[in-house]
């Protein structure tokens, strides 16, 4: 990333709303803003791919649901470059292996850390879990609340969206669906 440039342009976004650049609140704020970029967006940097995440795998004969619900998460909306944030609740029902728990919530992590939308974000997920662990199924629910609803545009603040993608098992079995969805229920907020 190229933090001098991400300055520059917030310097002119800045003095194209009138303010004063010079000012000492906002002396540092470019500096600020670049930096608070760079962190929100790591997954530009190209550092890590999202296969690696998952590459430490377990082979074991475990063939029931994994739940990991309530996955919290921030990412930046792509459209308005306002936060949208929420909880993923993500399951798969292990082929021949299985992930340690940190590995699932790090894909979310991942995923959020792109410019992004939220029914991107929700099949990315989805599908790297399925290409990486070839399990049986894979259900993945994002429930998130957008700024650029919330406070600009329609202003409806409370306002969510759910997204969900169903892979495997979690598409073609209504009861292996149902059974998923009465896990993460408490977690929903509506």
């Amino acid at each position: 990333m190229n933090l001098k440039m991400m300055e520059d342009g917030f310097r002119m976004i800045l003095e194209g709303m009138g303010e004063d650049i010079h000012r000492e609140g906002l002396i540092d704020t470019p500096k600020r803003v670049a930096k608070m970029y760079q962190e929100l967006m790591t997954g530009l940097s190209g550092d890590t791919k999202a296969e690696d995440i998952l590459k430490t795998r377990f082979h074991e004969k475990y063939d029931e649901m994994i739940v990991v619900p309530n996955i919290e998460f921030a990412s930046m909306c792509e459209h308005h470059f306002l936060p949208f944030t929420g909880c993923a609740h993500v399951a798969y029902i292990p082929g021949d292996c299985v992930v340690g728990l940190s590995k699932i919530p790090r894909v979310v992590e991942f995923y959020a850390r792109f410019p992004q939308i939220q029914e991107r974000m929700t099949r990315q997920i989805a599908e790297l879990i399925q290409k990486v662990l070839q399990p049986r199924g894979v259900a993945v629910v994002l429930e998130a609340s957008h700024m650029c609803m919330t406070m600009r545009g329609v202003k409806k603040p409370g306002a969510s969206m759910v997204t969900t993608q169903l892979l495997g098992r979690f598409k073609t079995d209504e009861k292996t669906r149902a059974e998923f969805m009465s896990y993460i229920k408490p977690y929903i907020r509506h």
